[in-house]
């Protein structure tokens, strides 16, 4: 069944900020799809059974904190 998990990722700033956090949550197994909003700082993911623990690793790895929304 597919989920959702929306993250405030309050550090990020520019478009670069952007495109990494997508980058690296992309790459997390079982995520079909990542939707960042730079203006309100949230990260919201789409997928199957998704990993708390490993989406936050993969934030943490673009440079940035993440927080459940």
């Amino acid at each position: 069944m597919p989920e959702e998990i929306v993250y405030s990722v309050p550090g990020m700033h520019c478009h670069h900020c952007v495109a990494a956090v997508r980058d690296e949550v992309s790459a997390v197994s079982g995520v079909s799809s990542v939707d960042v909003d730079l203006a309100a700082k949230r990260v919201v993911v789409h997928g199957e059974a998704l990993d708390d623990a490993a989406l936050r690793a993969a934030i943490d790895e673009a440079g940035y904190d993440a927080e459940l929304a």
